[in-house]
């Protein structure tokens, strides 16, 4: 399928299905898969909400609220990308769940490119953070952009040596909010010479549940991710999951056993984590890379009409424990796009939970 850029209506659409309630990412391919459009997926969501078994309407994202995040995002200078346009970041794309949109600021081109995440902890030695500026620099000199999350400690090493070859930022909040407040002017240097990405429109105040999708965008984005310094119960962790899920590259700088901020990566490289000795390690393997990337694949429209009887009798077959949607077809002995069309609508009602890797449970 060729990548074309939406009209202004059709990004609006797109944005305010995004953020409509119960839709998240596999719903929202779902829905224009279902309905062929944006437009006509917000006309139908009532009514499979209903079918669902909802007792009250579907809150829908309002248009007079999607056109001010549009506008909001013009006026700083950033824009929304559709996971159906060129600009959306190839190795974003190819991740389970994608984000249908995301906010950028900046040069999309080094979204394009191979780039290698470099994470770790905010509250960093002097000797961690210096170990990220070794590696943010040979990337970059060997040519591959540096994404980061903008936090404290390590993050900010990362960006700051990778300002001239090109760094990534993926925030947690809008692109006009500005977190930690300390790193306001990295933030507005990476907007003009690097570039800029959220999930979230902006406005949005981070949250700590923001953080974990944050995470997942930048390892989706980079082909590799090195954790520097990471306790055990780090967001870097998280990050080394998240790429671990996605088929990326994972590597660890290993530390003392009697530093706490070193347990996280020495733990990874006993799981099986790539021992990263020097930043020749992450781009050799970089280098040795095809740099390839997957076209989204076209959505045909259809129509399917689904019963009370078999919504209850999937219902009955699920529980809070999460099960394969494979194993439910097979399970329910119904055609596949049935059971796909009735948890559609179980979805929209709030009644299921999608989880990691096809799994599904009662919400």
């Amino acid at each position: 399928m060729r990548l074309l850029p939406l009209t202004d209506d059709e990004r609006q659409e797109w944005l305010r299905l995004s953020l409509s309630e119960n839709v998240g990412p596999i719903t929202f391919q779902a829905l224009l898969q279902r309905c062929g459009s944006a437009s006509e997926a917000i006309r139908q969501l009532p009514d499979l909400s209903r079918r669902g078994g909802s007792r009250r309407p579907l809150r829908l994202y309002p248009e007079s609220s999607a056109r001010r995040d549009l506008e909001r995002a013009y006026q700083i200078g950033a824009r929304f990308v559709a996971l159906s346009e060129p600009d959306y970041p190839p190795l974003l794309r190819e991740i389970d769940a994608p984000p249908p949109l995301v906010c950028i600021k900046g040069s999309s081109e080094l979204a394009r490119r191979s780039v290698v995440g470099i994470v770790g902890a905010r509250n960093a030695s002097a000797i961690g953070r210096r170990l990220a500026r070794q590696i943010a620099q040979a990337a970059g000199r060997a040519g591959f952009p540096v994404a980061s999350g903008l936090a404290r400690g390590i993050d900010t090493a990362a960006h700051e040596a990778a300002l001239d070859t090109g760094t990534i930022a993926i925030v947690a909040g809008g692109l006009d909010v500005i977190y930690p407040p300390e790193n306001a002017a990295l933030q507005a240097a990476i907007g003009e010479s690097g570039l800029l990405v959220s999930e979230m429109v902006p406005g949005t105040i981070p949250r700590e549940s923001h953080f974990p999708r944050r995470n997942r965008i930048i390892s989706g984005l980079s082909r590799a991710v090195v954790i520097v310094e990471a306790a055990l119960r780090s967001g870097s962790l998280i990050t080394a999951r998240y790429a671990s899920e996605q088929g990326r590259e994972v590597f660890a700088v290993p530390g003392s056993p009697l530093d706490p901020r070193a347990e996280g990566c020495n733990r990874l490289i006993r799981d099986g984590a790539n021992l990263l000795l020097s930043a020749m390690d992450v781009i050799d393997v970089l280098s040795a890379q095809s740099v390839t990337s997957r076209s989204v694949e076209p959505l045909p429209q259809i129509a399917i009409e689904t019963g009370n009887d078999m919504s209850v009798h999937i219902s009955n077959l699920l529980s809070p424990t999460p099960i394969d949607v494979d194993d439910l077809i097979r399970e329910c002995g119904f055609a596949p796009a049935m059971v796909h069309a009735v948890l559609l609508e179980l979805e929209l009602a709030g009644r299921v939970r999608r989880h990691p890797r096809g799994a599904i449970s009662l919400a």
